[in-house]
């Protein structure tokens, strides 16, 4: 028996330096589930939307990158508490957007969840990893210890609409870039709730911006922008052509380029390829090959004073 109240659709909007815009343009698009049924629509983010976006990612760059590691990580940690805390409501746009029963859309919010934790983890980690003092001969003291690249433009997975997501924005976040992320076309939803989450957390704004639309129409002014220093190909996996023009169009700047390993036509990795990563299971072990694919590496030399019959002196 109805109740007698209107339906209130819940309007999804861009993510952007911490706040909450429409389109620039003005334009929509609807957004289906596998059956073809309505679900929202979504704003069809502009060339405009994404200059914005790096403009803010920008802002925010010199902020987060200078926090410490430990603090970066409980924010990361924060923000998994708050996923958690709307696991129904991303189980629901989790199984609309990829077609799956509630109990197997809910096992993909969990593992989620988890790879977010994963990531929080390894913030104050991966310096140890990736970094250390290194063998020279002479009297000094050479160290090497990883930086962030800047800001990354990262293009989310067409077919997994929360845990793809989650397994290539937090790894670039938690080594100190900040990210412009175009969410999955057709599967927006989970990726602009995200965005709800973040900006209720400690994250500062202009760290993640999310934008909704064609992912050819928006990746193309990101891999030509002069001020992206890198760009995750995993959303144009699909197309192989698309790839190769963002790749080209990368080089111009010398962007870092992470590109999918089934998406590279036969091509073999060698020396100055851009590097390239499997995608093809969202749920597997994700690594570290993610967290040191955006992160530079910063080789320091002290003096140590003479060194003599009997050692170092100083």
């Amino acid at each position: 028996m109805s109740d007698g109240r209107l339906s209130v659709f819940k309007t999804y909007k861009l993510y952007v330096g911490g706040k909450f815009p429409r389109s620039e343009s003005g334009r929509v698009y609807e957004v289906t589930d596998s059956k073809g049924k309505w679900l929202a629509n979504a704003p069809q983010s502009s060339r405009k939307d994404a200059r914005d976006a790096v403009v803010a990612a920008r802002k925010a760059f010199g902020g987060w990158s200078g926090a410490t590691a430990y603090n970066r990580g409980q924010v990361l940690y924060r923000v998994a508490e708050m996923l958690e805390g709307r696991r129904e409501q991303f189980t629901r746009e989790v199984a609309d957007a990829e077609g799956l029963s509630k109990s197997k859309a809910a096992a993909v919010v969990d593992a989620a969840v988890d790879r977010w934790v994963w990531y929080a983890g390894w913030t104050d980690k991966i310096g140890q990893i990736v970094g250390g003092a290194n063998p020279v001969a002479g009297p000094f003291l050479n160290l090497s210890t990883p930086e962030p690249t800047g800001v990354v433009a990262v293009l989310a997975p067409q077919e997994s609409s929360f845990l793809g997501l989650v397994s290539v924005v937090a790894p670039v976040i938690a080594t100190g870039n900040t990210a412009v992320v175009v969410a999955s076309c057709d599967a927006p939803l989970p990726a602009l709730s995200l965005g709800e989450v973040l900006a209720t957390s400690d994250l500062p704004g202009g760290v993640v911006n999310i934008l909704s639309g064609r992912t050819a129409e928006l990746a193309a002014p990101l891999a030509a922008h002069q001020d992206v220093n890198a760009i995750d190909l995993t959303g144009a996996a699909g197309d192989a052509a698309l790839a190769g023009e963002l790749e080209a169009a990368a080089a111009d700047n010398l962007k870092r380029v992470l590109r999918p390993a089934h998406a590279r036509s036969g091509q073999e990795e060698g020396g100055g390829r851009p590097q390239a990563v499997d995608t093809a299971d969202w749920s597997a072990d994700p690594g570290t090959r993610r967290l040191t694919a955006f992160l530079e590496t910063k080789t320091v030399w002290h003096p140590t004073g003479a060194l003599g019959a009997s050692g170092s002196s100083y």
